[in-house]
Order: structure tokens, then sequence, then C-alpha cells
């Protein structure tokens, strides 16, 4: 324990999420500026207890705690990571540099959801003075470890002014994202659309419709443990089919139906009355229940199906926000394709602490250059909108 002597708060590291008890971690999480579900303490303690982020799979846990007497004042789930993969900001060129010049680059400090480009509240805190506190005891962490560097990724606004009154770099990429406007349901939508975007999407749902596929909406404990099996077998084979093994583990799922039921929904593509696809999203919920967020997650299928990917992971989705009032719905990291799709390029926030004074310098220089081309980049796609102009 260290003691923190100008806010006299004490700082304590979990080695495991169930090293901080729940109540008080989601406590933390209701009152931030951009909560969701994944850093609610069930997710994290389900991607540890799985074995899915831990430390033989490169994710060694390290959360900082912040307390007074009992009571948890801030919080945050830091990683000492062996690798850059999980993340989706991409840092392999530092990596490679660092190694160039003889230089260790992992560990390094990660604060993050592993697995999970959502942007939301990484540091969580009570104000702004616990959470300034916060950042200087992950600081702290980094440097007593001897680690290369911090990065903390997909910030919510609140986080990114903490990192920049800390000093720390900048650093933004793009993700494309759905708002919901006034539309009664989704032929309302449609006609909010260039004729050919409009058309482009009719053409690629009638092709599911003529194949036989019929779809299957579940939400929250209606999920039976034959869907979530079902599903991790289209989830699985995807990654299989691309080479590689899984990062979520199928013990993450069951630990998902049973500690957070209410926060996913599964579409489930059949033909001739069976599954043969199936997508997984995450929702966050107002405190009256209704879903707010929606956020497109997994995807796998047994069978090919032209187009039934963008009816699966974007059209149904879609339809669903509409019918249940969603704000936002968020599809991921990456992808520029999504903007035919109507999700709008939106910039997204991580902030970089590198202990190498040289390599900061180099790295900065780099995320100067960098964030001109993505400010060009997201005035480009602005004059693209797949709507019809007024």
């Amino acid at each position: 324990m260290k003691k923190n002597d100008p806010n006299d708060y004490v700082t304590r590291l979990c080695a495991s999420p169930s090293e901080v008890d729940a109540s008080a971690w989601n406590a933390l999480l209701g009152s931030q500026d951009s909560p969701s579900p994944f850093l609610r303490h069930e997710y994290l303690a389900a991607l540890h207890d799985s074995g899915s982020a831990v430390a033989r799979t490169g994710w060694q846990p390290a959360f900082v705690t912040l307390w007074r007497g009992s009571e948890l004042h801030a919080a945050c789930p830091l990683y000492l990571k062996g690798h850059s993969y999980g993340e989706y900001v991409f840092d392999w060129a530092w990596a490679n540099a660092y190694e160039q010049h003889g230089l260790a680059y992992y560990p390094k400090g990660l604060v993050a959801v592993p697995f999970t480009p959502v942007p939301g509240s990484r540091l969580l805190a009570r104000d702004a003075p616990a959470r300034r506190a916060l950042l200087d005891a992950v600081l702290a962490t980094c440097k007593a470890n001897e680690l290369s560097s911090l990065h903390l990724l997909f910030l919510s606004d609140v986080d990114v002014r903490a990192c920049a009154d800390a000093g720390l770099m900048a650093r933004h990429t793009v993700q494309f994202h759905w708002l919901r406007r006034d539309w009664p349901d989704f032929d309302a939508f449609l006609a909010s659309l260039a004729q050919d975007k409009r058309k482009k999407i009719r053409q690629e749902r009638r092709k599911v419709a003529e194949a036989g596929v019929r779809f299957r909406t579940v939400e929250g404990t209606a999920i039976s443990a034959a869907d979530w099996a079902f599903f991790y077998r289209c989830y699985e084979r995807t990654y299989r089919e691309h080479g590689n093994p899984p990062y979520l583990k199928r013990d993450f799922f069951h630990r998902m139906a049973r500690d957070l039921p209410q926060h996913w929904v599964l579409f489930v593509a059949e033909r001739d009355g069976q599954p043969i696809a199936s997508s997984l999203v995450a929702v966050s919920r107002r405190p009256d229940g209704s879903p707010e967020v929606a956020y497109g997650r997994y995807w796998g299928a047994l069978e090919r199906v032209d187009c039934l990917h963008f009816e699966a992971c974007y059209y149904r989705p879609l339809q669903w926000c509409i019918e249940h009032g969603v704000d936002r719905f968020e599809g991921g990291a990456q992808g520029e394709h999504k903007m035919a799709r109507a999700l709008m390029p939106v910039k997204t926030h991580s902030a970089h602490w590198l202990a190498h004074p040289a390599f900061a310098d180099a790295v900065e220089r780099f995320l100067e250059r960098e964030g001109e081309g993505i400010a060009h980049y997201l005035e480009h796609l602005e004059g693209r909108s797949p709507f019809r102009q007024a």
C-alpha cells in the first residue's frame, strides 16, 4: 500500500478483479460520464475468471484502486501487457523501433477493456481530484515496474481532459456509429438515404430473404443455453477460418449469460428450421431498463449466404434499434464500408506515455503528423454522407 499525501488516498494494486468489491466498483462506474457494460465488474471478472485475459495470455491484471478508509474513490483496469494483440489501437511500429534499438517495449502498461474497442469511461473516480490522483498512481505503478510505456485506450471526454492535464500524448482513431433520428420504422430510415444506398440495401436484404433465411431475435434471459452454445460455434468458427483461436473462451459467454444477461441481444439466422449464423449485440440500458446504446460485437456463420453478414450485423440490429428507441449503434473498430449502412465517422481518443525521452519525442512528432492525417480523413468522409441531400 502506498499513501498519496496530497489527497490522503491509499493505493492498492489488485491482481484479480475479484479482489475489488463488485458493488463498490459498479457504483463508481454508474457515476461516470460514459458508462458501458464493458467496464462493469462482472464483465472484467468474466474475462479474468474464464482465462481469456490473464497473465498466461499476455494480460497480467494490476488493477489500480484508490481508497479512503473502507471507501473506494477511484479505480481503473490496468494490465501489464506482453504483446499488443486485442487492443485495436496499433503500436506495432513503436514496438519494432524499440527492438531495432535493442530496447524492450514489453511489458507495457495498458488501461483498456481487453478485446473491446468501445469508447467509454476508463478512469473511474468520484471527482476530478480523485481521477487525477488515480492517473498519478497508474503512472507511478508503471515507473515502479520499469514498464516502457502506458496506453489508455478509447477514452471518454473526461478521461481525455485528465490525461491532457497530466501531460500525456493524445492519439486519435476513427470509428463508425449510427445515430437515431425520428424514424418510425426501418422503411423511413431507408427513405432518408440517397437513392443508390437505399437501392443497394434493399437488394442485399432481398438476396438473404430469397435464399430462404429467416431471423429469430432473442434478448436477455430469453437467450437459452442452446442459443449461447450455437452462437459460440459460429464465433469460434469465424476465428478458426482466419487461422486464429478465438480471444474469448466459451466460459466467458457462460458467465455473461449468468451475470449480465440483460446486456445482450442475439440475432439467429435460420434456414429450413435450422440455425446457420448468428450475431451478438451488447446494449447499455437507461435507468428505466430500456436500451440506450447498442454495440455490434461478434458474428459467425456455419453456411455461406450472399449478404448474410450485412443482414445479421447491420440491418437486423439497426431495425431492432429503431423499434426500441436506441440512441446509438456502434459498429466496432475501423470499417469505412459501414458508411454505406449509415454509420457515420466518429473520432475516438487514446492517451500515451513513454518512459524513454528520445522515443517519447519521436512518437510525439509522429502523432502530430498522424493527427493531421486523421483530420483530413474525417473531412473527406464527411463529404460522402449516405443521406439524401436537403
